[in-house]
């Protein structure tokens, strides 16, 4: 039997400060929802727009990944480490907090809107050194595959944290389909679809709705029209 939650896009909370529209699938600042509290060690996933040149002032994390994903525009960041770069669509960040980090991100552009997943996960060890990472992604390989962005490790495609995690973007043709199995025994799946409407072992998800899947150990996406789409294997185990 597998076992299913699924968030739909107008369940997430909701707090739009003007310069900071954010939507968040689980409970953050000042929205909390004790049955959205986290999924397995997925604690935060905010879909977050950005007003032009604002942004958030320097403030602190400790043992979290937190992983960056800009959908359009750009980020400029700043932090303790002495790390100054911006991040653009099509790369991905990750930050290990670890023994605890200071940092900054704004919106560098004077006339756009900058859109962005920002996720943290536990770590699967505390009190790591803090490390920073940025890559530019290859945006082709996500034609109609499961294109990996994450995992635990260095020598692997895309950026590595301190979890035992996969993640994955993709960007299927109309009616195409595939299938995705575990990489790790114990883990489960938890799929936001960026754009489009696809189907998830037969589950309907449209534009930002999201499934979480446990005790199984493959899925099958399909896409009903041109659809992105993130997914993420990570631990339920915190």
């Amino acid at each position: 039997m597998k076992n299913t939650v699924l968030h739909r896009a107008n369940t997430r909370g909701n707090a739009n400060h003007g310069w900071l529209n954010a939507y968040h699938s689980f409970s953050f600042g000042s929205w909390y929802n004790p049955e959205r509290v986290q999924f397995g060690v997925l604690r935060v996933l905010n879909d977050d727009t950005i007003a032009a040149g604002m942004g958030f002032g320097t403030h602190p994390h400790e043992n979290m990944e937190i992983i960056t994903i800009p959908l359009e525009g750009d980020l400029a960041h700043k932090d303790s480490m002495g790390n100054s770069a911006t991040i653009k669509t099509g790369d991905v960040q990750v930050m290990s907090a670890g023994t605890g980090i200071q940092h900054s991100e704004f919106n560098p552009n004077a006339d756009l809107k900058t859109k962005l997943f920002q996720i943290w996960l536990f770590p699967k060890t505390k009190n790591v050194a803090p490390r920073y990472q940025q890559i530019t992604l290859d945006k082709s390989l996500q034609k109609n595959n499961f294109a990996q962005i994450l995992s635990p490790n260095p020598e692997d495609d895309g950026v590595w944290v301190h979890q035992d995690a996969w993640f994955y973007l993709s960007d299927f043709e109309q009616d195409f389909s595939k299938k995705l199995s575990l990489k790790k025994e114990g883990n489960g799946f938890y799929i936001m679809n960026i754009e489009g409407e696809i189907e998830v072992n037969g589950e309907l998800l449209e534009k930002r709705d999201a499934i979480g899947i446990t005790a199984t150990s493959e899925i099958e996406i399909k896409a009903n029209t041109a659809s992105k789409f993130l997914v993420m294997e990570i631990p339920m185990e915190v």
